[in-house]
């Protein structure tokens, strides 16, 4: 066997075996294949494309290419949440504590973000204090005490994803389903949890553009989750606008906390006890889906999510008076952008406001890029209001007047104002499990 042959096989359209899969990311996290090859055969994948027994294989090899983390020791339903990735996305912050709240054992190792998308563990870091690295061992303490840990993902914990993701990025094959489906499923099954709730973003500021193409990724990881004996489901959500109003990181937690305290916005909250929601339901704690969302929002409302939330940033060393009294610390430099216009909010391009947030310094370009946590932009409108012209359309905080000059401009033109009323698009598409897709309306 030689990854010249398996190369060419893959390049021709046809089936490889999982013994071919395992050569491949073998050599490769052992230095023997190097990159050029790799690079080749996930163009090969990319233009080609896996059917289920390949992605599963796949899937397969890069969990086994590092250790895994068993939970079996923890009592109780242990639980987890991805997203694909998107603009303002911050529900981890709220689902998390709302599924600790009901009992739940949420067990989450987390990602950075890279390019548009923001990342959750950026968001932690930016509460003074707050640890992310956390031995195996006192992550499952932790999870075993409060019912909650977010940690960052351990250098052993599939390597083999590390260094695909990373020349992924750089050759164009990112937006591959069976590439996508394998590199989050791969991370899911080596972290333990019995029950996985994935939020499949399309849109603008996602990686999936279509709701169609984000149904087939769905599809792919919920098979993927079920061939391993997990009980996986994912909701299919629009990231054509910016979820809540904050992007940046101290800003996004600032929303956070105002969500936990009763107030917040509205398509956070929504997405956020949805998935919270369904969490609750596919661990029997409701025996329907809506009853488990009222349950999810009961948590939320009552006060117990933000205990949940508070021992969490303790547990892990962050600051308790720095989000209880609204201390996070914020760019000094503030700008408000007044809309040109009047007229009525028709659409707010979330790739453009992602990547208007990564050049204050609120993102990253490159993984070792370092983040600014104090900038970003906060909206003052979302997508159906009615605006005035010179009304406050958006708050930039940047660290001096020209980061905030090269990307105001930026801000106004993602904002789409039309004369006349607009319809509002669902936040929330349909849900895919093991009984296939339901669009959302059906749901609930």
């Amino acid at each position: 066997m030689n990854m010249y042959d398996i190369i060419a096989k893959k390049r021709d359209g046809n089936k490889l075996s999982f013994n071919e899969f395992e050569f491949w990311l073998k050599g490769y996290v052992e230095g023997s294949i190097p990159d050029y090859q790799s690079a080749a055969m996930l163009m090969a994948v990319f233009l080609n494309g896996l059917d289920e027994d390949e992605t599963n294989w796949l899937t397969s090899v890069i969990v086994d290419s590092g250790e895994c983390i068993y939970l079996n020791s923890i009592n109780g339903i242990k639980v987890d949440k991805h997203s694909s990735g998107g603009v303002g996305d911050k529900t981890t912050l709220l689902v998390a504590p709302i599924a600790a709240a009901a009992d739940l054992k949420f067990a989450k190792m987390s990602g950075r973000g890279l390019g548009h998308t923001g990342g959750t563990l950026d968001k932690l870091e930016a509460i003074p204090g707050f640890e992310v690295e956390m031995s195996v061992t006192d992550f499952r303490r932790q999870v075993k005490k409060d019912g909650i840990a977010v940690i960052s993902q351990s250098e052993n914990i599939v390597p083999a994803d590390k260094k695909l993701y990373a020349l992924r990025d750089v050759t164009a094959t990112v937006n591959s389903i069976p590439l996508i489906a394998a590199s989050i499923m791969a991370k899911k099954l080596a972290t333990g949890a019995d029950i996985i709730v994935l939020d499949v973003k399309y849109g603008s500021g996602a990686f999936i553009k279509t709701p169609e193409d984000a149904i087939k990724l769905a599809e792919t990881m919920v098979k993927i989750g079920l061939n391993n004996g997990k009980k996986v489901s994912a909701l299919i959500s629009s990231m054509e606008a910016p979820l809540g109003y904050a992007v940046g990181n101290s800003l996004e937690v600032d929303e956070v906390v105002e969500a936990l305290r009763g107030e917040g916005p509205d398509d956070l909250l929504e997405l956020s006890t949805a998935l919270a929601g369904e969490l609750i339901y596919m661990s029997k704690v409701k025996t329907e889906r809506k009853a488990a969302v009222l349950c999810a929002k009961k948590l939320l409302d009552n006060g117990s999510a933000w205990k949940k939330l508070l021992a969490l940033v303790k547990a892990q060393g962050g600051s308790i008076n720095a989000i209880k009294d609204n201390k996070l610390t914020h760019a000094n430099y503030v700008v408000k952008m007044a809309s040109l216009e009047s007229g009525y909010i028709e659409s707010i391009n979330a790739l453009a406001i992602g990547r208007a947030a990564r050049d204050l310094g609120a993102g990253r370009l490159k993984k070792e890029d370092s983040i600014n946590p104090n900038v970003g932009i906060v909206f003052h409108y979302k997508v159906g209001d009615v605006i005035n012209k010179g009304d406050c359309l958006a708050t930039l905080y940047a660290d001096d007047v020209m980061g905030a000059t090269q990307v105001g401009g930026d801000v106004l033109a993602a904002v789409k104002i039309m004369p006349e009323p607009v319809e509002i698009p669902d936040l929330i598409y349909g849900i895919v499990d093991e009984q296939g897709f339901t669009p959302w309306l059906k749901v609930l």
